[in-house]
């Protein structure tokens, strides 16, 4: 899978060889870290991008709802430990970073699947988790990570397809491009295998700011343009 497909929910859980019923998913199988992220208008969680798209801030997520719960999930601090004293998701992700920023283990490696339309995501690639801290807000403490782009191989899980990107194409483009090309292919008009491409690639100067430069296209035709690229 490369960055900018768009697959199908089923497809992922698929890809990932899990059923992805949570945001946050610690070294699934032991292998990598998987997120999922939302920057749709009523997202239930205030993730964002910066620094050009190099740069994903990730919020943490709040206490499950259960039977019995009787306050709202959004008014309470997002829990590190679990009621049984282990660490919750945010509390794997948060010592993480904190190896990290001693310097006592690597960069946990975390691929981001983005949700653009209900049913629809797309990969957005394998970023390296650098930074994570609580901040207080609406009076409740949430925990913030920090997770950069890479475009370099840290790992031997990481193959050069998915290390073929520099930038996030911002969520408001994808809509955009998804709405103008109809969700399909703008050679072929197939719906089946889409990615996001840039009509300009980026190593050439080519911007991923801009729907102009993005469109829809399939594996197939994804691949004969690119072979064809001097």
């Amino acid at each position: 899978m490369k960055p900018g497909d768009i697959i199908s929910y089923t497809t992922m859980c698929q890809h990932e060889g899990v059923n992805l019923q949570r945001g946050m998913n610690f070294r699934l199988k032991g292998g990598l870290s998987v997120i999922l992220m939302s920057l749709r208008k009523n997202a239930p969680y205030a993730d964002r991008v910066e620094e050009d798209g190099k740069v994903l801030i990730y919020e943490g997520h709040d206490v499950p709802k259960y039977k019995g719960l009787k306050q709202d999930p959004k008014r309470l601090d997002q829990p590190k430990l679990t009621p049984f004293g282990s660490l919750t998701e945010n509390g794997k992700f948060y010592k993480a970073a904190e190896e990290y920023k001693a310097k006592k283990a690597g960069a946990e490696l975390v691929k981001v699947y983005e949700k653009i339309r209900d049913g629809i995501w797309t990969y957005s690639g394998i970023f390296k988790l650098i930074d994570a801290w609580e901040q207080v807000e609406t009076k409740r403490k949430v925990f913030k990570f920090k997770l950069k782009i890479t475009d370099d191989s840290d790992s031997k899980d990481m193959k050069p397809s998915e290390l073929e990107h520099t930038r996030l194409i911002p969520t408001d483009v994808k809509l955009a491009v998804w709405k103008r090309d109809k969700g399909k292919c703008v050679t072929c008009g197939s719906t089946n295998n889409l990615h996001f491409d840039h009509d300009i690639p980026f190593s050439k100067g080519g911007t991923s700011l801009k729907a102009e430069n993005i469109q829809l296209m399939c594996a197939r035709h994804n691949l004969n343009k690119h072979d064809n690229i001097i």
